[in-house]
């Protein structure tokens, strides 16, 4: 079993972002034009438009034309975009349009503003609709339905997608086109990230709900310019702090025509344009203009080994003996759900101590078991072990032991096996000979317990060393 999700992203490895003129963040403003491609039986839906406006909690009105509703989405863009347009022109700040493909068409003024403006226009799918009961064969025909409709409505191919109101197939259909330069339907990280399509990898830019002006048209949202503004700025401080320390981020700024475009909303932009603009090393930027610097700066790598990728044949071959001769913990970790994050080996070690720490006593005990004495002085004995306890031992040295010292440690394991019926068992990378003799002599004293607990930590120790000499070879 696989499982997509990726929990763990850039981590604590985040990337060293150098965003131009060494700006501390990278402030993207969105304008969503929905307006004209919304629920609407003039449009050939079956009912009317229940999402984002001034009537909270709106229910549809099968086969009716709901007037109201009709009416505060023509707003957006009778009055809402020229406010809004006419606001970021003469602060010079660049924006991206979320422009819905069948709105674009039936606003071929406002589609001039923005080509005139030098904007961005994004698709913003073919119709402003929910999509989550498409088939994926219908959703994949809206997508390119809404690629030749926006290229027609504005002269030229988007380069961005973000759909919004998306299924789980949206990311993977859109990307297996290959004709985006970003998807930003993700809302998962303040940076952009790189993801495999099954043909090639994609550059994801993420969007975000919550510095977003649709938060004055849900519950438990803004009831004031004056919250919107707090909101953003601290937002912006926090990330602009966070830059000054070295770790640049993006903040990402949602606006709807019909929400932030009305005159008691959009001075929450202006106070927040004005709170910037007294901050230095800022790049207002188009989310195109992220792309590029991205790609050119951050391209994407292929990872050297994926265990995401992998089959469960393959995934067992490679980390099988892991916990020496006990297969089985791999195939419950692949099992459980081996997903994108383990492309990091302390997430897969960590994920596969997962699996060992639930078996149960015997369980453990098993693998405790599969586990060699130390320092083999047979032959024969010493060819049965995994190719890494052999490395190990080796390298540690417990291979090219004095006489003395092959009897100490033969006696050793005898009293040792007697006493706590499993091996000893140490990780022994990093320790001389001499210092697994003296830890060897002192756990002969533990109690049966934390023997046991002893020996089980330390093939975990074992199974993360291991991982990681997997991953780097």
């Amino acid at each position: 079993m696989k499982y997509p999700r990726n929990l763990l992203g850039y981590g604590q490895n985040t990337p060293k972002v150098s965003w131009p003129n060494s700006s501390k963040i990278a402030i993207q403003f969105v304008i969503n034009y929905e307006e004209g491609g919304e629920n609407c039986l003039l449009h050939g839906d079956p009912a009317s438009e229940a999402f984002l406006s001034e009537i909270v909690g709106a229910e549809q009105w099968i086969g009716k034309r709901h007037f109201n509703m009709e009416s505060i989405y023509e707003y957006g863009a009778r009055r809402g975009f020229w406010r809004l347009h006419d606001f970021f022109i003469k602060e010079k700040i660049p924006i991206t349009v979320y422009g819905v493909a069948t709105a674009l068409a039936r606003s071929p003024i406002q589609v001039s503003a923005m080509l005139k403006a030098n904007w961005e226009i994004a698709s913003h799918g073919y119709k402003w609709i929910e999509y989550k009961n498409f088939s994926k064969k219908k959703e994949r025909n809206f997508i390119q339905k809404a690629i030749k409709l926006h290229t027609a409505a504005t002269g030229s191919k988007p380069s961005g997608w973000y759909l919004g109101r998306c299924t789980e197939n949206t990311v993977s259909l859109v990307s297996e086109l290959g004709c985006f330069e970003y998807i930003s339907d993700a809302y998962n990280d303040d940076l952009p990230y790189w993801i495999k399509s099954k043909k090639h990898s994609q550059l994801i830019i993420p969007y975000t709900l919550d510095a977003n002006d649709m938060r004055f048209a849900t519950t438990q949202g803004f009831n004031s310019w004056s919250q919107f503004y707090d909101y953003l700025k601290g937002t912006f401080d926090i990330l602009y702090n966070e830059g000054k320390q070295g770790n640049p981020k993006m903040m990402s700024i949602g606006l709807h025509c019909r929400l932030a475009g009305r005159p008691g909303r959009i001075k929450a932009i202006q106070e927040f344009v004005k709170y910037v603009k007294n901050h230095k090393e800022v790049w207002f930027a188009k989310r195109i203009e992220i792309a590029d610097h991205w790609k050119k700066h951050h391209p994407y790598i292929p990872s050297k080994l994926s265990p995401y990728e992998m089959s469960k044949k393959e995934f067992i071959k490679i980390f099988g003996n892991v916990f020496e001769h006990s297969s089985w913990v791999a195939e419950k970790t692949y099992l459980r759900g081996v997903n994108p994050s383990m492309e990091n080996a302390d997430a897969l070690h960590r994920f596969m101590c997962l699996e060992f720490r639930l078996s149960s006593n015997s369980e453990k005990l098993k693998v405790l078991k599969s586990h060699p004495d130390l320092a083999l002085g047979k032959v024969k004995k010493f060819n049965k072990l995994t190719v890494s306890s052999k490395t190990e031992q080796k390298n540690a040295g417990l291979t090219s032991l004095t006489e003395k010292e092959q009897i100490d440690f033969n006696q050793l394991n005898i009293d040792y096996q007697k006493k706590f019926n499993h091996p000893f068992i140490i990780a022994v990378k990093g320790k001389t000979r001499s210092q697994i003799l003296r830890q060897f002599k002192t756990r002969l004293n533990n109690s049966r317990q934390e023997e046991f607990n002893t020996a089980c930590n330390e093939v975990e120790k074992i199974a993360g060393f291991r991982i990681q000499e997997i991953f780097n070879s």
